[in-house]
């Protein structure tokens, strides 16, 4: 006999060769981001940047699906202002966690990924999704714009796509997602697994210096005037050639080995 859910944790957390797997873990509920999964997420995520020892990020659904959105029964349970900015506040720290850790972050989808779900899969650095994963903002289609999803969405893909994807509701599948440039890889479902960590494989392999000043300057820039992102890539790059691990990159690619790297 399988125990109630109310028994499990809400969110999952494996380790294994420098990868952390976060799963969120109400199935039943299609994994939908309450305040106590946001409030368990951001606990995960912090800890997480703090530790040296974690290369990469999975964030995974348990069940038939990666993410529904926010929970639709809590909302309604608690409609005051107050409550929604508290929420959406809490989701969005969430959201810039994920862009300010250092260790890039995967998402790892099935079945769909809709609202604050799409919202999550647009936020993670990278996204490999199984043949038959579906993607929604599907807000407008209750009477609400999924405002804080756009944030994500417009940044992730061209702004009509974007657009069309808020303003309709419309599911798009993997193949199109990836097009648009919502998603990196799509494969089979069996094999989502072994992409995944195909990608976190080569991940670990490079210099956590090297991709930790890439992540955070990346980022940045986006939001700059040209003039300025140059500026900042200057400096970024200058400051990563004076880390050991450059040094050592360089010479063991002139050596012609494999590069031993020192984390600094």
């Amino acid at each position: 006999m399988n125990a109630p859910e109310t028994t499990l944790p809400i969110l999952m957390r494996e380790d294994r060769e420098g990868v952390a797997t976060l799963t969120l873990n109400r199935p039943t509920q299609f994994n939908s981001l309450s305040e106590e999964m946001l409030g368990e997420l951001q606990a995960a995520l912090n800890a997480i940047a703090a530790d040296k020892t974690v290369r990469a990020v999975v964030i995974a659904g348990a069940g038939k699906a990666f993410c529904a959105g926010h929970d639709l029964k809590q909302m309604r349970a608690n409609h005051s202002k107050t409550y929604m900015q508290k929420l959406f506040k809490q989701c969005g720290k969430v959201m810039m966690s994920i862009v300010e850790m250092p260790q890039p972050v995967i998402a790892r989808i099935h079945g769909i990924a809709t609202a604050a779900g799409c919202q999550l899969v647009a936020m993670c650095d990278l996204a490999v999704a199984a043949e038959g994963a579906r993607f929604a903002v599907s807000g407008i289609n209750v009477g609400l714009f999924c405002s804080t999803p756009s944030v994500a969405l417009g940044r992730a893909m061209g702004r009509k796509e974007a657009m069309e994807m808020l303003l309709t509701g419309d599911f798009i599948d993997a193949a199109e997602a990836q097009r648009r440039g919502l998603i990196n890889r799509v494969v089979p479902l069996e094999q989502l697994d072994a992409e995944v960590k195909k990608l976190t494989d080569s991940i670990c392999a490079k210099s956590a210096v090297a991709v930790g000043m890439g992540k955070q300057m990346f980022y940045k820039q986006l939001e700059m005037g040209l003039d300025g992102a140059y500026q900042l890539a200057v400096e970024t790059m200058a400051c990563n050639m004076m880390a050991d691990d450059a040094a050592e990159g360089i010479d063991a690619f002139m050596q012609k080995r494999k590069p031993e790297w020192k984390g600094c």
